[in-house]
């Protein structure tokens, strides 16, 4: 994964990985190797919702 990698970056990726897999587009030894690829995304999206939250809340509770 990219060091300056974003929410946005990230969640864009998924959605590529999404509509090749859909498609039909992948061969066996892609799909495996694009579905490591997103559980690493979606890990990484869900920590910065959580993060985020987290800053919010704090926020909030000022």
């Amino acid at each position: 994964m990219e060091k300056e990698m974003t929410y946005e970056k990230a969640m864009k990726r998924l959605e590529q990985i999404v509509e090749k897999i859909e498609s039909g587009e992948m061969d066996i030894d892609s799909l495996a190797k694009n579905l490591k690829e997103a559980k690493t995304l979606v890990e990484y999206c869900k920590e910065k919702l959580t993060t985020v939250e987290a800053e919010v809340k704090k926020c909030l509770d000022l």
